[in-house]
Order: structure tokens, then sequence, then C-alpha cells
């Protein structure tokens, strides 16, 4: 497979986002949110994705980090999207069970072209650092609608909440890596409509 890259902005008066991505890297990332919080989540995502990740954020923090947050899922998910292309040759499913010392996370994925977030996480705090742990969904909420991924993310043994928030998103960059794999049996694209 050539090598698979996506590129993706997004300005408004709420942010100006530029995002790359490439999907057959080796996790190296430059992260920038202004949410450092959040750029720890994103830098997870990437290293344990192998996912080489570009992001840039001008956001309107002094509001609060929603716009933040939901724009870069939005913007991640359109980038993935273009990263794959038709989609043809690759496995299309993927999951992973991460654990995080007394967190277990589950994350599964089906590449499908029809978006759906399933999404189970209960915070006991309202915000880790600046990010809002309400804007933990959110932001799987934009990935998934923009991609078109079925994503399901769900916390299966509770715990400290920082271990929760690392290991969704962990568990999302494990999966999406399955998913986005190659799968050298077939060379279209995996369904029996003939197109994702």
């Amino acid at each position: 497979m050539e090598k698979r890259i996506g590129n993706s902005t997004r300005t408004t008066k709420e942010t100006d986002i530029q995002l790359s991505i490439n999907l057959d890297g080796s996790g190296k990332n430059q992260i920038d949110t202004g949410i450092p919080f959040f750029d720890h989540m994103l830098d997870g995502f990437a290293r344990h994705g192998l996912f080489d990740l570009s992001v840039k954020v001008k956001g309107d923090l002094d509001v609060d980090c929603h716009h933040t947050v939901e724009d870069t899922g939005i913007v991640l998910g359109q980038a993935i999207s273009e990263a794959l292309g038709n989609k043809a040759g690759i496995k299309r499913y993927g999951s992973f069970l991460l654990p995080m010392d007394e967190t277990l996370a589950l994350c599964a994925i089906d590449l499908s072209g029809r978006p759906y977030l399933n999404y189970r996480a209960e915070f006991t705090t309202k915000a880790l650092g600046t990010l809002d742990t309400e804007m933990i969904r959110e932001f799987f909420y934009a990935v998934s609608y923009s991609a078109a991924m079925n994503l399901h993310l769900k916390i299966l043994e509770n715990g400290n909440n920082h271990h929760m928030a690392e290991a969704l998103f962990k568990a999302f960059g494990k999966a999406l890596d399955v998913a986005t794999q190659e799968e050298p049996r077939i060379k279209e694209v995996w369904s029996t409509k003939g197109s994702l």
C-alpha cells in the first residue's frame, strides 16, 4: 500500500485547525491544541496507534474547551476518511481491550461508512486539567460521524479518572490501527455491497 495520509483544516469564528495524519507512521507527533491534557490524550492515541499526527489548534479557550475539542474531532475524522480513500484491501474491523492499572477499556471499530457512537464512561470529576470530562464523549462523537465509522467505546472497569480517559484514547488508537491494516487476502473493499 502507498502511504495513507490525510490532511484537513477547519476555520470558523471559534477555531482554526490544521491537522495531518499518516496511518502508516511510527507514532511521531506534534500536537498543540491549547489544552495540555487533551494534547496528552492525542499523543497516546497517535503513539499507540502508530500514527504520525500533526495538530495545531487556535480555539476560543477564553469561552471554554468545547469548540476546540469538538472541532478537533471533526477534523481528525475527516483526515482519517481522506487517508483511507475507498478502503479497498483493509481489515475494516478492529477492536482492542486495554488495561491501564485498575481500569479496563474496550474499543471496537467498523469502518463501515455508517457513523454511530456507542459510548459508556462515567467520570467522577468535572475536568482533567483544563479538559472537561464531558467533552471526551463529544470528541469521539465528532470523530465517528466525520469519519463515518461505527465506534464503540466502553469503560468496563472504573477507576482513576486520568486512567479512564487515557485508556479510552489508547484503545481507540490500537483498534483503529487494526481496522486500517492491510488484509493481504483481498484487494477489493471488504463488503457484500461492493463499497463502504
